[in-house]
């Protein structure tokens, strides 16, 4: 074929200019099916393209600057995926590239001037051809969709119909593979970006006090998917204060997403800004809630806020709530403890009321905080009433930490999230936000916890 016919020019190989476009090949390599066998959804169109036109072979075809590969190549005997290809030299789709994507029919190959000429007309026992473009979502030219009949023949209206339908099947196929690809790249990008996100807003490492056992555990709501993720609003922060004294929050912020993380990071900062000028954690909370109306906080925000330190007997401490569960204390002997007074939630009204609640750890005893996802946890949306495992409530908390009377701060996290994740199978309704502190027994040979 003349080079005028081409509109892009020639290659200096004779070939057409437009095999080598960058954005064809980048569009042509995005597909992802360049030297991949054998798929049902391409072997059943190019079969039916083959049956209807009765041409005996057809192909799905896609065309890089140097070789045809067969996506699909129905009435030819060709297993091995190296094998189903062969140069771009040889192969009609060239035509149908340099042709910017029009359809490329041919009734008699040996006498057509166009490829009478063309050296897979007789190895490849070429009587009439018919292809329509295999395009890409940005208009490009991937390759052909074409039948092969040995004979030279008229093909009807309805052959030609028939095959370019299937063509464009062919094309919203490859379109909608992409762009699941691309919708799973933009999940598992934003995926990873919400567990850094969320580590972000946790303290990396849990802080450590001399004489006290701490630990702390986050765990995000479960999701259909491991791509469904979403920054959570649960956070929880132990640090040292003024002196000797220490502090705790742990917080529940209303709903998911970067508004959830905004607030979750305005909450945790303001906290550690505010607890060395705060007189009681009452005061504190108070300071929290103007901070978040003057910086109009688009969450609301349930909290639970302790300051303590330790002393020559153990250790104490105050500790108030803004709308949050109360606090546990596991008492060394195993009897539980429910510890303050509920308060205003924050980031909704000018005026809050806050009470602080005095408390004191003896040696063996533990202090538990905790988001209300740990004591509202609900089975899988859709599991049968009839299958359900009961909704684990604050009476399950209880008695699951009770069950944990002598561990440690660690092993008793450990055993209250095992203790969560058996309930429903794994599946956690909401985030769930943990934290202990617990005043290691006495032993005979152990001190007290500060020297006086």
């Amino acid at each position: 074929m003349a080079g005028g016919k081409f509109a892009a020019g020639l290659r200096p190989d004779g070939l057409p200019a437009a095999l080598s476009d960058p954005a064809r090949l980048a569009a042509v390599a995005a597909t992802g099916l360049l030297d991949t066998g054998p798929e049902e959804v391409f072997e059943d169109l190019a079969t039916l393209a083959a049956r209807v036109t009765g041409s005996g072979r057809a192909f799905v075809t896609l065309v890089d600057g140097q070789r045809s590969f067969w996506k699909s190549c129905v009435g030819v005997d060709i297993t091995a995926v190296a094998d189903r290809q062969n140069p771009v030299r040889e192969s009609f789709c060239y035509f149908l590239v340099g042709l910017d994507g029009e359809s490329f029919v041919v009734e008699d190959a040996a006498t057509d001037p166009r490829t009478r000429d063309h050296p897979s007309v007789k190895p490849m026992n070429i009587g009439a051809w018919a292809g329509f473009p295999l395009r890409a979502p940005g208009g490009e030219v991937l390759g052909s969709f074409c039948v092969i009949d040995d004979q030279a023949r008229t093909w009807s209206a309805s052959d030609l119909t028939t095959v370019s339908t299937l063509a464009r099947s062919v094309s919203a196929e490859i379109h909608l593979r992409q762009s699941l690809q691309a919708s799973q790249k933009a999940h598992r990008l934003s995926a990873d970006l919400a567990h850094s996100l969320q580590q972000g807003l946790l303290p990396p490492v849990l802080h450590q006090i001399p004489g006290l056992e701490t630990a702390a555990s986050y765990l995000p709501a479960s999701t259909s998917s491991h791509l469904d993720v979403e920054v959570g609003g649960d956070f929880y922060d132990l640090f040292t204060t003024r002196g000797s004294s220490f502090a705790a929050v742990l917080g529940d912020v209303c709903g998911k997403g970067v508004e959830a993380a905004k607030v979750t990071a305005l909450a945790r900062y303001t906290v550690r800004a505010d607890a060395n000028s705060a007189s009681a954690p009452a005061a504190l909370l108070q300071r929290l809630n103007t901070a978040m109306l003057t910086q109009r906080a688009p969450r609301f925000l349930t909290a639970v806020y302790t300051d303590f330190r330790l002393t020559p007997t153990g250790l104490a401490g105050r500790l108030s709530l803004a709308g949050h569960p109360p606090a546990l204390i596991r008492r060394a002997d195993g009897r539980l403890q429910e510890l303050g007074t509920p308060g205003t939630l924050l980031g909704v009204l000018p005026t809050v009321r806050h009470t602080d609640a005095r408390y004191r750890l003896a040696p063996g005893d533990l202090l538990l905080l905790y988001t209300d996802g740990a004591c509202e946890a609900r089975p899988r949306p859709g599991t049968p009433p009839e299958s359900a495992a009961p909704v684990f409530g604050e009476d399950e908390l209880a008695d699951a930490l009770r069950a944990t009377h002598g561990l440690s701060a660690a092993d008793t996290i450990t055993a209250l999230g095992a203790a969560l994740a058996a309930r429903h199978d794994g599946w956690a309704s909401d985030d769930i936000a943990l934290l202990a502190l617990r005043l290691p027994p006495l032993t005979r040979a152990s001190p007290a916890q500060v020297p006086s």
